[in-house]
């Protein structure tokens, strides 16, 4: 799909954003300047006053290490908004950040999930509207990542997109500029960390950080054997004692942790070409399934997927950022991609 992209950062409307608000990570994409916050969707917030100490990076430096007066907290669950004071005061230090004036209000493209509902949808709108846009359009993240990922969208080639994100799973079917099939899984990176977690504590009564937790699923994690398996050490405290005590993991330990999890992906993948059209199936059967987010980075992905559903698997080329780079594009040409969000808005 040709886009033509703008170079004119300083002009009004080099103003425009694209926001992926995510469980695990907010990026925000600006008009002519690309990608400028790339950060944890995170705060740590003073329990006295209620507002906001620290956002992104730096309330993650801070994660585990508060002092009583302050905790660190996630203001969005499963791709949705819990704490809609707080996902408000994160997402405008984040919008002023990006901003270079306070002229002119922005028009932004928010990214939601496919299965958000329309309660859910709206207070991400008007989260946004609040932190100063003068219009907020949708788009689906699955739409986004196919688009970020360079699918022909707009083809009568039928493309399919699985995007794992740190609190949901979206796989769609897209053909001809619209979602021909979708679900939603509300299972995410965040799972599989919480199963790490789970698993070190039932097989070695050892508790885990969610940082350590993270650091193992990056260091030894997969979903499919390796030629070569993995080993790392980790120190988590020992539940029997009370005192830090270290233990090893090897990847095929962690990979049975995280089958439940993992298997729940599997399952809503096989379940959406199981209800596609079969016009379509033909087209799969070619183009494959294309994988992006930042869980498409867990070993093994496209190995399993192949051997589970028969069909060509490949990841993204730098699949974490797959879905603010199609919404990115939508923001540099709104002409073009109009059809992609007036679709996801009619949703």
């Amino acid at each position: 799909m040709n886009r033509t992209r703008s170079t004119g950062g300083g002009s009004l409307l080099g103003r425009d954003l694209a926001i992926d608000l995510g469980t695990a990570t907010t990026q925000v994409h600006v008009r002519g300047r690309g990608v400028v916050i790339d950060e944890p969707t995170l705060v740590a917030v003073s329990t006295d006053t209620g507002r906001l100490v620290a956002a992104g990076t730096s309330a993650h430096e801070m994660l585990g290490r508060t002092p009583e007066r302050v905790v660190t907290l996630r203001p969005l669950s499963d791709g949705v908004i819990t704490d809609a004071e707080l996902t408000e005061q994160l997402l405008r230090h984040f919008v002023e950040r990006a901003r270079r004036t306070r002229l002119v209000r922005p028009r932004t493209v928010v990214c939601v999930p496919s299965g958000i509902t329309a309660v859910e949808r709206r207070a991400l709108e008007d989260a946004a509207m609040r932190c100063g846009a003068r219009r907020v359009d949708v788009i689906e993240e699955a739409m986004a990542a196919a688009i970020g990922a360079d699918l022909p969208v707009e083809s009568a080639t039928a493309s399919m997109v699985v995007d794992m994100g740190g609190g949901t799973t979206d796989v769609a079917v897209i053909c001809l500029g619209g979602v021909v099939n979708a679900r939603s899984l509300r299972v995410g990176g965040d799972e599989v960390d919480d199963a790490v977690v789970e698993g070190v504590k039932a097989a070695h009564d050892l508790l885990l950080g969610e940082r350590s937790a993270e650091q193992i699923t990056r260091a030894v994690g997969s979903v499919w054997p390796l030629a070569e398996e993995l080993t790392c050490r980790v120190r988590g405290r020992d539940l029997s004692t009370g005192l830090p005590r270290t233990v090893q993991l090897g990847s095929a330990e962690v990979r049975r942790m995280i089958e439940p999890v993992t298997g729940q992906v599997v399952a809503v993948v096989r379940a959406v070409l199981d209800i596609c059209p079969p016009e379509l199936s033909g087209d799969l059967l070619e183009a494959g399934v294309t994988l992006t987010g930042g869980g498409a980075l867990l070993r093994g992905w496209a190995e399993r997927l192949r051997h589970e559903l028969g069909v060509p698997v490949r990841v993204a080329q730098d699949p974490q950022h797959a879905v603010i780079r199609g919404a990115g594009a939508c923001v540099d040409d709104l002409g073009a991609l109009r059809q992609v969000l007036a679709g996801a808005a009619r949703r």
